[in-house]
């Protein structure tokens, strides 16, 4: 008796195309080729966006701190002993210059 065996050049599936039309979205195939391109572009807004963040938030908490300071010590007869000694009258202001970065 001999075992049955399916002929090696008969394909085990039949090779027709599909009746319906497959979306981009819908194939898994190609959902997966798509994650390659999207998911490292993703970590990488995420880790930017939280150091940034953390920066952020760290120069707000120390310009609060630094104006914490400063509101106390900016009485009047501080104020006019600085522009003595400023000369903010003739040569301006030193806090409203472009380089006084952290006063935005």
């Amino acid at each position: 008796m001999s075992a049955f065996r399916p002929n090696p050049f008969r394909p085990t599936m039949p090779l027709r195309a599909p009746s319906r039309p497959q979306t981009l979205l819908k194939t898994p195939a190609t959902r997966s080729a798509l994650l390659p391109k999207v998911v490292p572009g993703l970590v990488v807004f995420g880790a930017v966006y939280a150091v940034v963040s953390y920066v952020r938030s760290q120069l707000q908490k120390e310009s609060n701190t630094l104006n914490r300071v400063f509101s106390q010590q900016n009485t009047p007869s501080v104020m006019e002993k600085r522009q003595e000694r400023y000369l903010i009258e003739t040569e301006g202001d030193p806090r409203k210059t472009i380089y006084n970065v952290l006063n935005w």
